[in-house]
């Protein structure tokens, strides 16, 4: 599976969030605006942090939040959010996040591929500081490979 859709729609770019709460939350929001999600499954990825810990902070400075496939997806998608501001999320190693990338799969067979072609994007060190520097979607974009709409 290659990368889910990243619309323009779904990136923000150098916001504020006061917690990483928040920082998820507009993550699952710009999946929400790309149609990827419903509002509430920003939601189910809070939900899925507080019940098994901050396993989705994946590297030094980047989270991939989600949720098992549910009512809540539409379609599959993908959405990144920079963080003016680093959150912490409570991991031993990695804290504190700089990057959020939010991912919605509509089939749980489907989930392990995408996060595997997420990975991919992340096999370049430099690639977490990349997004954390771009300053328009088109750059974020490029940086994550995919072609803009």
């Amino acid at each position: 599976m290659s990368l889910p859709p990243l619309p323009e729609s779904a990136i923000e770019i150098g916001v504020s969030a006061k917690d990483w709460r928040a920082a998820v939350a507009l993550s699952g929001e710009a999946l929400a605006r790309s149609g990827a999600a419903h509002p509430g499954y920003a939601h189910e990825m809070i939900r899925m942090i507080e019940d098994h810990g901050p396993y989705v902070v994946i590297a030094p400075g980047l989270a991939l939040a989600h949720a098992r496939p549910g009512p809540q997806v539409i379609a599959n998608g993908l959405s990144i959010v920079t963080l003016k501001e680093p959150v912490r999320f409570g991991h031993a190693h990695n804290d504190p996040v700089r990057v959020v990338l939010g991912l919605a799969i509509t089939e749980a067979g489907a989930h392990l591929a995408a996060v595997a072609a997420v990975a991919n994007i992340f096999n370049d060190s430099s690639a977490i500081d990349q997004l954390a520097a771009a300053t328009t979607p088109a750059e974020v974009q490029r940086i994550m490979g995919v072609t803009p709409e």
